[in-house]
C-alpha cells in the first residue's frame, strides 16, 4: 500500500501546475476561474488523501 504515499503528491503537483496556469491566464487577460478550482480542489485532495492514508496506516499497525 505504499502507492497511496505517493499519490497524494501527484495532487500535489497538479495543484501547482493548476495555480500557475491560473496566474498566467490572469496576467493575460483570460478568465482563470477554472483553474483556480481545479487548483484548490487538488490541493484539498493532497491533504485529504495523506490523511486518508496515515489513518488506513495506523488502523494496519493496529491489527
Amino acid at each position: 500500500m505504499n502507492f497511496l504515499k505517493y499519490t497524494s503528491y501527484l495532487y500535489l503537483a497538479f495543484g501547482i501546475y493548476f495555480l500557475y496556469d491560473g496566474y498566467t491566464k490572469w496576467n493575460t487577460n483570460e478568465t482563470p476561474l477554472l483553474s483556480f478550482i481545479i487548483a484548490g480542489l487538488a490541493i484539498f485532495m493532497f491533504f485529504f488523501r495523506r490523511k486518508f492514508a496515515k489513518k488506513f496506516e495506523d488502523r494496519n499497525k493496529q491489527s
